[in-house]
């Protein structure tokens, strides 16, 4: 007696199927489904209502209408309508066997005479109320009188005098100067000495830019203009000072000798 193999299928019992064999493949899903979308589309065409609704009728919309020339309402753009006589005013109903001929105006223009009665009024008004001076016909003038004029030279100062003049003018002088008379016997030019003054109120430089004529006069402005002392400021001041010195005459050193 023969013994069947443990792996060999038992006798009386079929084979199994393989995996997928009794289903349907995707090819005919595909077709099956073509089918029916074919088959509603042709039921939409076949049963769908192919009527269309009618058009609406269009109402109550402004229309534009031409007139030609036989038209009335052409007439009252004419400004002389109702102001100048016209060829189909008044006209009866059985005025129509010939058309009416266009109106024409060919009465000659009249112009208004001018009012001669009242030219030369308005130049008469105005020359009774506007009086003109004559003119004066002076053929032989009034001779001119001059006299000469002589210079005014004005007198000299009883003192000495100092002026300060630039930025250096806004700045207090801490104390007075009392400037002396000179001893000379000519009239000195007015003196100027350029100044420069630090914030705290020193003068820093000073320099002669116009001279007296006087060598007295010269040093003692430049000392003085030295020895100055100004109010304190944020800042370096730059200024004049100018001099007017007053001249007396010079003492004799000679006395005369005695008879």
């Amino acid at each position: 007696m023969n013994d069947a193999p443990a792996d060999s299928p038992a006798a009386g019992l079929a084979a199994p199927k393989p995996a997928g064999a009794g289903g349907w493949s995707r090819r005919r899903w595909l077709t099956l489904i073509a089918l029916v979308f074919a088959a509603q589309v042709g039921f939409i065409f076949a049963l769908g209502e192919r009527h269309f609704a009618p058009p609406r009728t269009v109402a109550h919309v402004p229309a534009l209408m031409l007139a030609d020339n036989s038209d009335e309402l052409i007439g009252l753009d004419n400004p002389t309508l109702f102001a100048l006589p016209n060829a189909d005013d008044f006209k009866p109903d059985f005025h129509l066997v010939t058309p009416p001929s266009p109106f024409r105006w060919t009465e000659s223009p009249q112009w208004l005479p001018p009012a001669t009665e009242g030219l030369g009024a308005i130049f008469t008004r105005f020359m009774q109320t506007n009086r003109f001076a004559a003119p004066v016909l002076d053929f032989k003038p009034q001779p001119e009188l001059s006299e000469p004029t002589l210079p005014v030279e004005s007198a000299p100062a009883p003192d000495s005098t100092l002026q300060i003049t630039g930025d250096l003018a806004q700045r207090r002088l801490l104390a007075g100067i009392n400037l002396p008379s000179l001893p000379d016997n000519d009239v000195l030019r007015p003196e100027k000495v350029q100044m420069l003054v630090d914030a705290a109120g020193n003068v820093v430089s000073v320099a002669l830019i116009e001279a007296s004529g006087l060598e007295l006069a010269d040093s003692n402005a430049l000392a003085i203009a030295r020895a100055a002392r100004f109010a304190p400021s944020s800042r370096l001041t730059v200024g004049q000072m100018i001099f007017n010195w007053r001249t007396v005459p010079p003492p004799a050193t000679n006395s005369p000798a005695s008879p």
